[in-house]
Parts: structure tokens; C-alpha cells; sequence
């Protein structure tokens, strides 16, 4: 017969303050504000949207002014992917209204977290008119 030791309620107090700190952490740096390119890369991340239905989740990618043929999606791990593609045309930072730094984007690049178990074998992508679109079945 085992015998299990309980927690003091101190012990559980500082258990659940820990996990409040690493959601806090997590959310953090969901919410930091981050400049949208990396002039090391010359690459900036696109817009994107994750919509969760009952059945699948569907990213939607904003991919203006990409060549379809370099759109490349990597599956990083179960729960993210990371999305790559070149640019047809090269858009410098003063375009887009930046003046205070000087550079030329090239290429898209973005990782997105899928916040739900799905499975990523069977990955249905479709890029139109410069918006790209993966479905990925939920995991029961």
C-alpha cells in the first residue's frame, strides 16, 4: 500500500501563484509590441487570422505581392506552423511609412500557433489572389 504525502495549502497557493506567472508570461509576450520585419532577413509577417469551428481551424494569410511558386509551409511542431514566401515586387520601408529606419522587404515569413489539437497530415492548403488559406482537421 502506497502512501501519498499531501500538499500543505501554502505549497498549493505557491503551486497555483507559478502557474498564474507563466499564463502572465505567455500572454505577455502574445501582447508585446514587436516591429512586423526583420531587416536582417529583409522579410516581414504577414497578416493572419485563426478561426477555430467545431471541426477544423482555418488560417487565413494575407500574401500581397507573393509568388505563389515560393509559398512554403513547414509544420514546426503539433501545434505551430511557419510560413514562407518570396515577394514579386520589393517594397522599401518608406512605402510603407516607415522614415526612421532604411531597408527593402523581400519576403514574407510568419510562424502561426494553432491554439487546438489538429492534425497536420492532413493539411489542405489553397493560395488565391494573394490570400493563402490552410484547413487543418481537429483532433478528436
Amino acid at each position: 500500500m502506497s502512501i501519498r504525502k499531501r500538499q500543505s495549502i501554502s505549497d498549493m497557493i505557491d503551486e497555483y501563484f507559478e502557474d498564474m506567472e507563466k499564463w502572465a508570461d505567455q500572454v505577455r509576450e502574445t501582447l508585446s509590441e514587436k516591429p512586423c520585419w526583420d531587416l536582417k532577413t529583409c522579410a516581414i509577417e504577414p497578416l493572419r487570422e485563426v478561426t477555430v469551428t467545431p471541426t477544423e481551424v482555418i488560417v487565413t494569410v494575407d500574401l500581397p505581392y507573393a509568388k505563389e511558386e515560393t509559398v512554403q509551409i513547414k509544420v514546426v511542431d503539433e501545434f505551430s506552423v511557419e510560413i514562407f514566401a518570396e515577394m514579386r515586387k520589393k517594397i522599401r520601408l518608406n512605402e510603407l511609412g516607415v522614415t526612421h529606419r532604411e531597408g527593402v522587404i523581400q519576403r514574407f515569413h510568419g510562424w502561426i500557433r494553432i491554439p487546438v489539437r489538429v492534425d497536420m497530415g492532413k493539411m489542405k492548403i489553397q493560395h488565391k489572389k494573394g490570400i493563402l488559406e490552410i484547413k487543418l482537421p481537429r483532433k478528436r
